[in-house]
């Protein structure tokens, strides 16, 4: 069952106008008590499920590929276990060796004599890599502006990295994205130390082009032009088929509909935050935030910390809850996933950025790499390596002088054929 609540076609002009005129409107209307249930959507649950191992993945590919020989041991692998969001009782090797598709696994010594699995990537995952860095560097001016936008959303235009770190897979950022994008546009980013002395991202410099939202460039399409006129836009609904809609809420969720739009890039000070409209701009500024992720979702957690930076009340990530038309709470794979309802047609992404259609790509050569290790396909040549390993003939001069000292050192110097 789907609702699309106050929408119709205008014209562009006074798309502003009004915008300052429901001021006094606005502070009238209090915060109305409102619940809508939770309803489980199995297409949104299917495009969250799966996520966690993608990303982890391809984290490791990013990883394993930096490195100057393209290998490298699973200690050192294991050192960035944090940035992967695997559950804590799953080895990294037994992750990494479900997907021979994508890495290749051979062994070598430590400095105590000991045989330690090293991977690297297959030549089909060498050659995808290859073509998503070249999809990266073509997007950059996109990826860029996605970076710029959400720090225009912020009170001081300044983030920390960390927090930056957390969304950067969602926003489609390269892995090392402080070096191969911010580095080179030192007009546009400082690193500044923040109070907490933790490192913050800052924009430089406000551009106003890019300060309008998704929901403004959709107005010529989805807007009524009255509602254009006085600055109360509306937002796509829709509810998971079989949804009950209470006669009393879908009344509230009209009139909520037209109170006034605040932009989520305009200061919203003047707003008292006890109001259906500073919940209406709390809602536009997530709906922005979604919007420029790759996926149009991210994790719950991800937002957690965004209080402060976005100027937002406490308990802000209520909205998700009290809003199921606009947004959808995944519960699977063990966190809570918020996705944007306008952006899929059941569980298919609308529009899809080519770095996504690159991820799926890897999706499916993971599955097609779990399948056929299931059916035994891998266990032969698997075990025929670990005897060449352990006869250590396989190693032969080219490791001699090269060997790992330490657990510290990673460099290997010979490139098995898959």
């Amino acid at each position: 069952m789907v609702w699309w609540l106050v929408f119709g076609r205008l014209g562009r002009s006074g798309f502003l106008y009004g915008r300052q005129g429901g001021f006094n409107y606005q502070q009238k209307y209090g915060l109305v008590n409102v619940k809508l249930k939770w309803a489980k959507d199995k297409a949104l649950d299917a495009v969250v499920v799966g996520e966690r191992e993608l990303r982890a993945a391809c984290i490791l590919v990013s990883i394993i590929s930096s490195n100057t020989n393209g290998c490298l041991p699973v200690y050192h692998l294991s050192r960035h276990r944090g940035q992967l969001g695997l559950p804590h009782d799953l080895k990294l090797s037994t992750f990494i060796r479900r997907y021979p598709t994508i890495f290749h696994e051979f062994h070598d010594l430590d400095s105590g004599g000991t045989l330690v699995p090293w991977f690297r990537l297959t030549l089909g995952a060498l050659n995808l890599h290859q073509e998503e860095l070249t999809i990266l560097q073509q997007s950059q001016m996109d990826l860029l502006d996605r970076l710029r936008k959400l720090l225009m959303l912020t009170r001081y235009r300044i983030l920390p990295l960390q927090t930056i770190d957390q969304l950067k897979w969602d926003l489609g950022l390269p892995y090392d994205y402080h070096h191969s994008l911010i580095s080179h546009h030192p007009e546009l980013f400082s690193l500044v130390c923040l109070p907490d002395d933790r490192v913050g991202l800052k924009l430089l410099k406000w551009d106003e082009c890019l300060a309008v939202s998704q929901l403004q460039k959709n107005s010529t399409s989805q807007q009524k032009e009255e509602d254009v006129r006085n600055g109360s836009l509306a937002f796509p609904i829709s509810f998971t088929r079989g949804f009950g809609l209470k006669r009393k809420c879908m009344e509230w969720l009209e009139e909520w509909q037209r109170l006034p739009y605040t932009s989520p890039y305009s200061d919203a000070s003047h707003l008292d935050p006890r109001t259906d409209v500073s919940e209406k701009r709390i809602v536009g500024v997530f709906h922005e935030l979604l919007h420029l992720t790759m996926q149009k979702k991210t994790e719950r957690k991800n937002v957690s910390n965004l209080r402060k930076p976005l100027a937002l009340p406490q308990k802000f990530t209520k909205v998700f809850e009290r809003h199921p038309g606009i947004f959808y709470i995944s519960k699977k794979s063990d966190t809570q996933t918020v996705v944007l309802r306008e952006a899929y047609d059941r569980q298919q992404l609308l529009y899809k950025h080519p770095i996504v259609e690159i991820r799926e790509k890897f999706s499916d050569m993971m599955k097609k790499g779990l399948l056929d290790r299931s059916r035994g396909l891998y266990k032969k040549s698997a075990d025929a390596v670990l005897e060449e390993d352990s006869s250590k003939d396989v190693y032969g001069d080219e490791l001699s002088d090269n060997r790992p000292t330490s657990e510290g050192e990673s460099d290997c110097n010979i490139f098995f054929g898959v």
